[in-house]
């Protein structure tokens, strides 16, 4: 069964003031919002980029809905594309590209934050494999850092085409992205999403 992505910008004191066991709940609800008398089934099409929860209340959170995809396994695949072309990228692009897609779509610095990446004590752990659970979480901080990086990287996006077509699309290279330009429209949408998530100061939340 496929899983989709739908990511939050959130403010942390707000979260913060949610009980740990209650915040998963409470991001769904803001995501797929029910009125009284609806059959609340997630089965309606969200409109495609930012949009808040209904309602005069102030907002806390947004949410966004990817105009590339919905899903998740893309965007796995866009991170594995990264791992198979980063020893050949010059080292500033690397860095800079390490820090933007680390924890988004890439998974090398877990081992430096596993606490923040995969949720720690911002969301209960999952029970079992039927539990909610966290896809990605991003500090303030962390979002900053990724939207900086983003500026200096998108201008060289165009250095890794050639990378891409040797890494990426020879036979066999099965689950990466189709063609390089899915590759990069993917890669534009997280630079927007962390750009505008840091201009607010907020955090990232990805929940299935």
């Amino acid at each position: 069964m496929s899983v989709d992505l739908t990511v939050f910008m959130v403010d942390g004191e707000r979260l913060g003031a949610i009980p740990v066991e209650s915040r998963i709940g409470r991001l769904d609800d803001m995501a797929w919002p029910c009125e009284p008398g609806d059959v609340c089934d997630g089965g309606y099409e969200r409109a495609r980029g930012w949009h808040r929860p209904p309602g005069p209340a102030p907002a806390w959170c947004a949410v966004y809905s990817f105009l590339t995809t919905g899903a998740h396994v893309p965007h796995v695949r866009a991170g594995a594309a990264w791992t198979d072309m980063r020893p050949l990228v010059g080292a500033s692009v690397r860095e800079m590209m390490d820090i933007f897609l680390g924890g988004l779509i890439w998974d090398a610095d877990q081992a430096d934050a596993p606490a923040e990446t995969g949720g720690g004590a911002v969301f209960p752990p999952a029970a079992d494999r039927w539990s909610p659970h966290v896809l990605l979480v991003r500090a303030p901080e962390a979002v900053a850092a990724k939207a900086q990086a983003w500026e200096r990287v998108e201008p060289c996006l165009e250095e890794l085409r050639g990378l891409f077509a040797v890494e990426c699309e020879c036979e066999g290279w099965a689950g990466r992205p189709d063609t390089f330009e899915d590759f990069v429209a993917l890669l534009r949408e997280w630079g927007g999403v962390v750009t505008e998530t840091a201009r607010r100061g907020w955090g990232l939340v990805g929940l299935p």
